[in-house]
């Protein structure tokens, strides 16, 4: 047995050989290790279905890629992976649901999966056993179907071997060891025992460069033994099998197999099984399992069962298949299946260390394990993925996250599993948790909350007072309830003045001898004079954007950097990293510090945001201490609000005269209610998270997630004004090498009455998608829907004519020139 390899995959299911399959591919010197045999955890037990994609375009991509693949391994390893491509049939008995399948078929056609919609009455004439009496319509996707999962996984573990892979069964992981250069893996050698699997007494390491966790129902004891927290916790799914049903026999003696169906209103999917149906529901009140650990005497066993937990959703398995109604049960399952908070299973680099990988929380491990394998392979061997994998990344989640949370979170995405996934959803479990000191001032003007990183923040204010009709938790994939609170709160910016609590802001000090030539290095802009700020980006190995900074020099060697809140734990971990790097390197020493719960932020823009702050300003001079000569635009001071003090920046992501008020934590409440007893005469309107992304498309400022990520350079962003090419910087030659294959462009569209785009949707000339839109909303200033996205540089022209696919019909698009709204910046920069 090998005793060191280039890489240790851990954990041997569907998702470990999927990886282990594509680095050995890769050339590199792979061991795959699995505690049981291959297939003993969640794989055994799974359905293998294969939905082509959903709303994540990254997760899209992994699923597409697994698809593909999946059809060519019998060529590669002489294995049938039991793939039938029945299709897949999602059924709507709603124009709502209706809408969604819209919004999904917008995101397939930028991806590139083909889809088609189907009438209740082509339904019937091609399934006859279905009840379509109550359906509005259809989503058919021909190409996808279900695959044997025990067999895609023997072939990618036949395919890995080919490939130079090593597997090893009966091998349990017991530690780990940094060394700092390598990994230390101790192992023991399981054996069988009285039916049970108990460590025996053959104890040895594995020495491995990279190590790569796949370990699924067994996350939480992975966690343990890497000191790090995993939110993969196993939620109870139950599915039954039937007896053969006589009328779908007949059925099939002259039919190909039914697609697998999808009745997302019902909570269900259902396919064929050797004559009879299998029932796969996603019911409520589905308990967490294995919160601490797995129990040593459960391998591949199951959990009771609990049908009456089902008996709705078996109930509308009958209504949509009369014929099952006198079919009886042959067999049931209630086994774990692993989820996290959001759904996305983490795929990367595990926070805090070095060469460390984890591929856990997949709720639909059969679909991704192939596409996430490739897609991993190529973050570890390459520096980065062909397509932007932080909507997947480990440390989207912080240290703030707690077992019951993820727990709790896991029990509510399984049950979200088929509820309607609207682009302006707001799930409750767990809130509000963490909140920013004037939460509740603002819950008691209106404000309407959404989470980001576990922070409620403002989405939007809602009437205070409202009408029982009013449905503050209505949700929309057109313009919800919400849409005319979110353009008064746009004008208000736009003509008075608004307020925005951004305390989620990621804040970090960096510090030190060292700081300095660090930060040059590692961000692409020139740094900042001391009381001055620039914006500028890390890149990635292959020169992609890796994260936008705002960088404020406080003194010689001293920065206070400002980023995205939702990627705090992925932004600090980069920065530790990068500067440990550094300073090993022979860089001077670096203290960094991350400082985000130390500092709230009131971001105040507007026409009167002068004129508001002068009242309450504490200065020798307070008619001046806020002029352009005192405090120019993109700048930075200590100031004095009231009794709070506050380190002010003159800055606004609205595009409007503004400023971000960074104040001690512990001082929030006050400094609002300060602002407020002035406010009003001023216009001073709360204003939440929804009208900033529409103003900030006005001003085409790109966002971190959207527009910014590590499948576009910065020069493709369009960036260039914020890339000093004079300078050395990290990822500088292989951004020049990459070149421009695209540009960000914002768009103006003139779409429907009662829709506006949600920044998925495909871009189109002559009929020929093109591009897509990253980010997308309305604009108040133009009175029309706005966007953001990327198309082909010959595309990219001012005044280029394209369409936009929106509700399956294409509307007119044009390309209009950066900051359309004040391209001039005269509002920013005005005096007084």
């Amino acid at each position: 047995m090998k005793t060191h390899v280039k890489a240790l995959v851990v954990g041997g299911g569907a998702v470990g050989n999927g990886i282990a399959y594509h680095l050995a591919k890769a050339g590199w010197d792979t061991m795959l290790v699995e505690r049981d045999e291959l297939t003993s955890g969640s794989t055994w037990h799974a359905a293998g279905l294969l939905p082509l994609f959903n709303m994540s375009y990254a997760t899209t991509h992994i699923h597409k890629y697994s698809v593909d693949f999946y059809k060519s391994l019998e060529a590669e390893t002489g294995l049938n992976a039991g793939f039938a491509v029945v299709g897949n049939l999602r059924m709507a008995q709603h124009q709502e649901r209706m809408d969604e399948y819209m919004l999904y078929s917008s995101v397939a056609e930028t991806a590139g999966v083909y889809h088609e919609f189907l009438t209740p009455a082509q339904m019937k004439e091609r399934w006859p056993l279905l009840n379509t009496s109550d359906l509005v319509g259809a989503l058919y996707h021909p190409q996808d179907g279900y695959i044997n999962p025990a067999d895609v996984t023997q072939a990618m573990a036949k395919g890995a071997r080919q490939h130079g892979a090593t597997i090893e069964r009966k091998v349990q992981v017991d530690g780990y060891r940094w060394t700092g250069s390598e990994w230390i893996v101790s192992c023991t050698r399981m054996i069988e025992k009285g039916g049970m699997l108990v460590p025996g007494e053959d104890k040895f390491e594995i020495t491995a460069e990279h190590v790569v966790t796949a370990t699924g129902n067994h996350a939480q004891r992975t966690a343990r033994l890497l000191g790090v927290k995993i939110p993969a916790i196993p939620v109870e799914h139950q599915f039954i099998v039937t007896e053969p049903d006589p009328m779908l026999q007949e059925f099939r003696k002259n039919n190909p197999e039914h697609p697998v169906l999808r009745d997302a209103d019902a909570k269900w999917y259902v396919r064929e099984e050797r004559g009879g149906w299998i029932l796969g529901p996603y019911e409520r009140n589905a308990p967490a399992r294995f919160l601490y650990d797995v129990p040593e005497s459960f391998r591949a066993d199951l959990f009771p069962l609990d049908l009456e937990r089902i008996e709705a959703e078996y109930m509308s398995m009958i209504h949509r298949l009369p014929s099952s109604e006198t079919v009886g049960l042959k067999d049931d399952f209630n086994g774990p299946i692993c989820y996290t908070p959001d759904g996305n299973p983490l795929v990367g680099p595990v926070p805090g260390l070095r060469n460390m990988w984890i591929a856990e929380g997949f709720s639909f491990g059969i679909t991704a394990a192939g596409g996430t394998g490739h897609y991993l392979a190529q973050l570890m061997t390459q520096g980065e993925a062909e397509i932007d994998m932080a909507s997947l990344d480990p440390r989207r989640y912080g240290q703030w996250m707690t077992t019951e949370y993820a727990a709790r979170k896991n029990e509510e995405c399984y049950e979200h599993v088929f509820i309607l996934h609207h682009p302006d959803e707001e799930r409750e479990a767990c809130r509000p948790l963490r909140t920013a000191p004037a939460y509740d001032r603002q819950k008691e003007m209106g404000a309407q909350f959404g989470q980001v990183n576990g922070w409620d923040r403002p989405n939007y204010y809602g009437p205070k007072d409202a009408p029982a009709s009013f449905d503050h938790d209505s949700r929309s994939f057109r313009r919800g309830a919400w849409w005319p609170y979110a353009v008064a709160e746009a004008e208000a910016v736009r003509n008075t003045v608004g307020i925005i609590d951004a305390t989620a802001f990621t804040k970090h000090l960096v510090r030190g001898p060292g700081a300095t030539a660090f930060l040059d290095h590692f961000t692409c802009n020139t740094l900042p004079k001391v009381g001055r700020i620039n914006l500028t980006y890390a890149l990635t190995e292959t020169g992609t954007t890796r994260t936008e900074y705002t960088i404020v020099r406080l003194k010689e060697n001293e920065y206070y950097i400002i980023s995205a809140g939702a990627w705090t734990s992925y932004d600090s971990d980069y920065l530790l990293k990068s500067a440990e790097d550094f300073m090993g390197n022979g860089g001077g020493h670096i203290d960094i510090h991350d400082v985000t719960t130390q500092w709230g932020v009131y971001a105040l823009a507007g026409p009167n945001a002068r004129a508001l702050l002068k009242e309450i300003v504490k200065d020798a001079n307070p008619d001046t201490v806020l002029s352009n000569k005192r405090f120019p635009w993109l700048s930075c001071r200590d100031i004095e609000l009231g009794m709070c003090p506050v380190r002010a920046i003159r800055v606004a992501y609205t595009g409007e005269l503004g400023w971000e008020l960074h104040y001690p934590i512990e001082f929030g409440r006050y400094l609002w209610d300060l602002i407020w007893s002035v406010g009003e005469k001023h216009g001073l309107k709360g204003v939440g998270a929804r009208a900033q992304n529409w103003l900030r498309q006005e001003k085409s400022y790109r966002a971190f997630g959207t527009e910014l990520g590590r499948d576009a350079t910065p020069l493709e962003a369009g960036l260039d004004r914020f890339v000093d090419l004079k300078k050395e910087f990290h990822g500088k030659q292989a951004m020049l090498d990459t070149g421009v294959r695209f540009k960000c462009v914002t768009v103006l569209i003139d779409g429907p009455g009662d829709t506006d785009p949600w920044g998925k949707e495909a871009l189109l000339k002559d009929g020929v998608k093109v591009g897509r839109l990253t980010s997308g909303g309305y604009s108040v200033a133009f009175g029309k829907q706005i966007g953001m996205g990327y198309v082909p540089v010959e595309l990219a022209e001012v005044g280029t004519r394209l369409k936009v696919k929106m509700l399956l019909q294409e509307w007119d698009v044009e390309v209009v020139e950066d900051s359309p709204f004040d391209p001039s910046n005269a509002r920013i920069r005005i005096d007084g």
